[in-house]
């Protein structure tokens, strides 16, 4: 894997930090809530084998330190955009996990213009969408639990690479309130621009009404596509075997998906 340049890009106030690997057409990459871009690490030779990466710490993870900002996906949506045109592309190909999925959906939302095709891997789109038990779990992700979050290979990453480590609690405190912040952007998915491949696990955090109903919204699973799949949706949908949210960004079919929809 070739990285051809590493550095931050001001934007909304923030210094992002970035890395760009490999060559070919562009693919944002945007890594999961708590992570940093490493966690692609897995699988990400073979996406940079036939892509230009280009991975990004959100705003508050790894490289790119807190500000006086709330963490708010909305907001990073504007940031991404203007990182991407700072880099020098016009367009992007953009895969999001996670939280950081919830940013490309916010970023494809905001910025079609900017987006030619969309992953978005175990992402909702309402905070309805988890599941009762994870919702309570995301009730206790507060200052006081940063020590809990110390002892995991998320805080072995963040300390690896952050600006600032001693800022990990108040990281924790502001992801916590972002987490608990209820959100509804259905009317937003049913107006998103970019052709979207949906990518969940079957062992996912999200109940699977939640996942049907995003496909739905983008305007899949309403009908037979005909027996010469003339009635099919634009948009795709991937339900991956045995995935689990925690080990979808360095699941093999994650990448297999996502290189089949992107190089149709």
């Amino acid at each position: 894997m070739e990285t051809i340049k590493t550095g931050h890009v001001e934007a909304g106030g923030v210094r992002y930090g970035y890395a760009i690997h490999g060559a070919g057409a562009p693919l944002l990459l945007l890594h999961g809530g708590f992570g940093t871009m490493e966690m692609f690490g897995p699988v990400l030779d073979r996406l940079t084998a036939r892509r230009q990466v280009i991975a990004v710490d959100l705003y508050g993870h790894g490289r790119t330190a807190l500000t006086d900002r709330p963490i708010d996906a909305v907001a990073m949506g504007d940031d991404l955009a203007t990182v991407v045109r700072a880099l020098g592309f016009e367009r992007v190909d953009v895969l999001g996990f996670s939280f950081g999925g919830m940013v490309a959906f916010r970023l494809a939302v905001q910025h079609p213009e900017v987006v030619n095709r969309l992953i978005l891997a175990s992402a909702p789109y309402a905070h309805t969408g988890f599941y009762a038990d994870i919702r309570e779990q995301q009730k206790a992700i507060t200052r006081d639990s940063a020590a809990t979050f110390m002892q995991t290979p998320l805080y072995d990453a963040y300390k690896a690479v952050a600006p600032r480590v001693e800022d990990f609690p108040e990281f924790v405190a502001r992801m916590g309130e972002a987490i608990r912040t209820p959100y509804d952007w259905s009317e937003d998915a049913r107006a998103l621009k970019p052709t979207t491949l949906l990518v969940y696990g079957d062992s996912d955090m999200f109940e699977p009404e939640h996942i049907v109903r995003f496909y739905q919204l983008l305007g899949g699973g309403l009908r037979d596509a005909g027996w010469d799949g003339s009635g099919m949706a634009r948009h795709r949908l991937a339900i991956l075997p045995g995935v689990t949210h925690y080990g979808m960004s360095d699941a093999p079919g994650l990448v297999d998906a996502a290189l089949s929809f992107l190089e149709p």
